[in-house]
């Protein structure tokens, strides 16, 4: 099936009197009724949901999974190997946290990998994993509920007319998850988890939280939403806003609860006195610094990696170098000194720290002076962060209405962000759309919509 058949078919279903202002005020209705919002922006700007068809879904299930498990091995060498690990530049009091028995084997329960699948003209596609979010991936439940605001929508349903459209849950997958490792931890599956979801008052996701808490409380799951302050550990239990937890959906990232109380806060306590199951565990930062793709895709490194696994790196993890005066082999497998190469190949590469988030401190090479970008390096090289090769960037068209009513259709920049499971498996996938180079929705700019996997029918 070709997808960019599908999407003119959606946009000129648009074109009927009254059907896009229709499906766009019902759609905007029951977001503000489920509250669903990025602080105060509404979550989605635009029509359309991203379309992949049956074979574009199996092919980024399949090269996701390969990848992830890739990462999930790496986390387990790291863990047993000092020198290995330090190529990720842990602080010494993440170290301490990464050394500490969460009591479950997986390191990355849930996580995301966010990618670019372009379509190209030829029909072929071109998938880079840029980043790996091994903390704490948000949207979960933000892309579930949107999905199933879409299919209301009268345009969806006219859709559905023409074609079968499949929805790629991931909140019941997280729970499964969820479910899972806390029985692991526990020993055995005589009780239901006790919840806490743990991140500071008036981050931009509450929103999200209020879905999860919702979600839970259909299957007999309590949980409470509460800020690190509000967290005590006494008598060897853990309380959240006063509730008594044994489980902690860690929001909060682990450098801001390190830079805020360092290791004395009661979540490293109660996980000490295995009072709690932690998720995700502090051992995700192996894997969540933006230096663990260097780990994975470094020469130094090949030998840890079957020949498959190093085919799959080739192809789909950008050449990502933790920036430092070294030598090193470029992109085309020329030896190279760093620093000065970087340098002189600006317009192909993107500077990133090694721990931040939603965009900040990223540097586009192709969109900044030499100047700047050389002082960008000197200070990249003086505080941990990588040096990333440019990937070729998804594009498509998306329809949104204007303040007078009309559809305009522009060109966005499209990721695709799978979400992750058990270190191994794909269930659901976050897209964001921006106008921007820098496509993030913490950086103030873009949108969600909701993924599906589309095909025609009587085809």
């Amino acid at each position: 099936m070709n997808p960019l058949t599908a999407i003119d078919r959606y946009h000129d279903l648009l074109s009927r009197p009254g059907l896009a202002n229709d499906s766009w005020g019902l759609l905007t209705a029951r977001m503000a009724d489920r509250n669903m919002v990025f602080g105060e922006r509404p979550l989605c700007t635009v029509l359309r949901p991203l379309f992949y068809s049956p074979e574009e879904w199996s092919y980024l299930v399949n090269r996701t999974q390969l990848i992830l498990r890739l990462f999930d091995r790496l986390a387990s060498l790291m863990l047993e190997d000092d020198a290995l690990r330090a190529q990720i530049h842990a602080t010494p009091e993440e170290e301490q946290l990464i050394r500490i028995d969460h009591g479950f084997r997986s390191t990355i329960p849930t996580a995301r990998l966010d990618s670019f699948f372009a379509r190209n003209q030829d029909g072929s596609r071109s998938l880079g994993f840029v980043e790996f979010n091994g903390e704490s991936p948000a949207s979960m439940a933000y892309s579930d509920v949107l999905g199933d605001l879409f299919l209301e929508m009268p345009v969806m349903q006219e859709f559905g007319q023409l074609y079968a459209v499949n929805s790629l849950p991931s909140k019941a997958p997280a729970l499964d998850e969820f479910l899972r490792v806390y029985h692991e931890w526990r020993g055995d599956r005589s009780k239901l988890p006790d919840i806490a979801i743990v991140d500071w008052r008036g981050v931009p996701t509450a929103s999200e939280f209020d879905l999860f808490v919702e979600y839970f409380a259909e299957y007999g799951i309590t949980a409470v939403i509460c800020d690190p302050e509000e967290m005590e550990f006494r008598n060897g239990r853990l309380y959240a806003a006063g509730t008594q937890v044994d489980f902690v959906y860690k929001r909060v990232l682990i450098s801001e609860l390190l830079l805020r109380y360092g290791l004395d806060h009661p979540i490293v306590e109660a996980l000490h006195a295995r009072a709690i199951c932690l998720v995700n565990p502090f051992s995700c930062k192996l894997l969540h610094k933006k230096a663990s793709l260097a780990v994975a895709s470094d020469e130094r490194n090949a030998h840890l990696l079957t020949a498959d696994e190093q085919q799959a790196v080739k192809a789909h993890i950008p050449w990502t170098r933790t920036v430092e005066e070294r030598s090193t082999l470029d992109p085309a497998g020329n030896p190279i000194d760093l620093l000065p190469w970087a340098s002189a190949n600006r317009e192909g590469l993107v500077i990133k720290p090694n721990d931040e988030y939603g965009g900040k401190g990223v540097l586009i090479g192709w969109e900044t002076d030499q100047p700047a970008w050389d002082a960008a390096l000197a200070a990249a090289s003086a505080e941990p962060a990588v040096v990333q090769e440019r990937v070729q960037i998804a594009y498509e068209e998306f329809p949104a209405m204007t303040a007078d009513g009309r559809v305009e259709i522009d060109l966005r920049l499209v990721d695709s962000d799978p979400f992750l499971f058990r270190g191994e498996r794909v269930h659901g996938c976050l897209c964001r759309l921006s106008s921007q180079t820098l496509l993030n929705v913490t950086a103030g700019g873009g949108s969600i919509v909701p993924v599906f996997v589309v095909e025609e029918k009587n085809a």
